[in-house]
């Protein structure tokens, strides 16, 4: 038999409880408000008339596959194959599965938690339980219970709807960072191509050069065994024809291993791929100069960074809410009988209400300041996000500066490079004229060719330089772009 509770007992705990429950949900967190950043009206690198605004994360903003615009086939293929069989972005998928998964589980603790449960136990209660002498004796029994048992947390001062609200962020941060991590992906498997085609391109135009060499060294040899030259002639078309050969067993090295990283890149085996040989074309794409004005609503980087921001947030209101009572609510429905065969019946019914272990509510006093630590440690925590979502700012405009700076420059020096290609190819078509007039010695023949080459690759290498400033410009921007409908 157990004592009577006071009645001014049960008026003072049930005015408290419904106080305590108008609590539920109070979120201590601060306000979240990401910090201001400088954007410039326009980038420095850019047309004046491409105008950009203050922009906000957006990340759902579609991006579409941009190197359709490339129109290249086989670009898109590979595009497409990466997309499917990539295995980091696999990686990246289960991540953003394992932090939904912990959104969920954050998300349990704000309703009751069920069970039922049914088993016997051995107990002996004390005399003074029983109402007995101290020194009485009293027997051991078996009592069998079967029924459901209900817990529930309220959530006072939002501290679980504050942890809550930190999953979701870091479940967006995730999404961000996979959506990051295919951008990257993306504009490797095209930067990887093209510098496959440049080795292509470079290829070819080393087996048209080793074609020469060999066309003038059989011509000499036959010269030299008529004793029409010296065989210092000889020697040195010879060298030529082996430095030709040389370095174009070096481009074919270069391209194997290229070949082989692109293969990586598409989930491939290196063994298990090969892409046939087609020489770099060049690249007129324009990336328009007006680009989207709400860079920082397109890049997936700074996307993740600001919601690692507001996750950092919520967990301040998860450390400060430690300070404050926690109300924990169980209670138990069912059957319980010291025999099994009498478990069920309606007289065995039975019911417990409130804490079944522990308190109902429970607060620290002192903990050696753990609690203040855990404050500070999330402010701290926010600050530096706070930092690192600047950074990414700034580091994003800095990337669009610095692409936007390459293509500029790599159109002029192509141009001049397309002029110096043709200086010393009409530079090499004189010096054969002047050599078959005996005027100059064909070391001037050898020379003019070595510079036509030169020339040449390093037109080819300037094309591939476009290409690739393309890719980085368009990664950088977060994706694509709009084209402005004209007026």
């Amino acid at each position: 038999m157990q004592a009577a509770v006071p009645r001014y007992q049960k008026i003072a705990i049930f005015p408290l409880l419904a106080a305590l429950l108008t609590l539920a949900g109070c979120s201590l967190a601060p306000t979240y408000q990401p910090p201001q950043v400088d954007t410039p009206a326009a980038f420095k690198e850019a047309p004046a008339k491409g105008q950009w605004k203050t922009a906000e994360p957006a990340e759902n903003i579609p991006r579409g596959e941009w190197w359709k615009a490339f129109a290249d086939p086989t670009l898109d293929d590979l595009e497409s194959r990466a997309a499917a069989a990539n295995l980091d972005l696999k990686a990246g998928a289960a991540r953003l599965a394992q932090a939904r998964a912990l959104q969920q589980n954050a998300r349990s603790a704000l309703f009751p938690q069920i069970g039922i449960g049914a088993g016997p136990t051995r107990q002996r209660p004390s005399p003074a339980s029983q109402r007995l002498a101290a020194d009485a004796e009293t027997s051991i029994s078996t009592l069998w219970r079967a029924q459901g048992t209900v817990a529930y947390e309220a959530d006072l001062f939002g501290r679980i709807s504050s942890g809550v609200d930190a999953a979701k962020a870091t479940t967006e941060q995730r999404e961000a960072l996979f959506h990051s991590l295919q951008l990257a992906i993306q504009a490797d498997v095209a930067q990887a191509y093209f510098s496959l085609r440049e080795l292509d391109a470079l290829s070819a135009l080393y087996a048209d050069t080793v074609k020469l060499r060999e066309q003038s060294t059989r011509l000499f040899q036959r010269r030299f065994d008529e004793g029409d030259i010296s065989e210092l002639e000889l020697a040195r078309s010879r060298t030529e024809l082996a430095s030709a050969r040389s370095e174009a067993l070096g481009i074919a090295r270069q391209r194997a291993v290229a070949e082989h990283s692109l293969a990586i890149l598409l989930g491939q085996a290196p063994a298990a791929f090969a892409l046939p040989a087609q020489p770099l074309n060049r690249v007129s794409l324009q990336v328009p100069a007006g680009l989207p004005s709400a860079l920082l609503e397109r890049r997936p980087d700074i996307a993740a960074a600001e919601r690692a921001m507001a996750a950092a947030n919520a967990r301040i209101g998860t450390a400060r809410a430690a300070f404050f009572p926690r109300l924990s609510l169980t209670g138990a429905l069912g059957y319980e009988s010291n025999e099994l065969g009498d478990l069920f019946k309606w007289s065995s019914r039975a019911f417990v209400m409130g804490p079944l272990v522990g308190t109902l509510l429970s607060l620290p006093i002192f903990d050696g300041g753990a609690r203040q630590a855990g404050v500070d440690q999330a402010h701290a925590v926010y600050a530096e996000e706070a930092a690192n979502y600047q950074q990414t700012v700034l580091r994003a405009f800095k990337e669009v500066e610095d692409n936007l700076a390459h293509l500029r420059l790599l159109g002029d020096q192509t141009q001049a490079q397309d002029d110096a290609v043709g200086s010393a190819r009409r530079a090499a078509r004189l010096s054969q004229i002047q050599y078959r007039e005996g005027s100059v010695s064909h070391l001037n023949v050898i020379d003019a060719e070595r510079s036509v080459l030169q020339q040449e690759r390093v037109a080819v290498q300037l094309d591939a330089e476009r290409a690739r400033a393309t890719v980085n410009l368009i990664r950088a921007i977060g994706g694509g772009w709009v084209t402005p409908a004209a007026s």
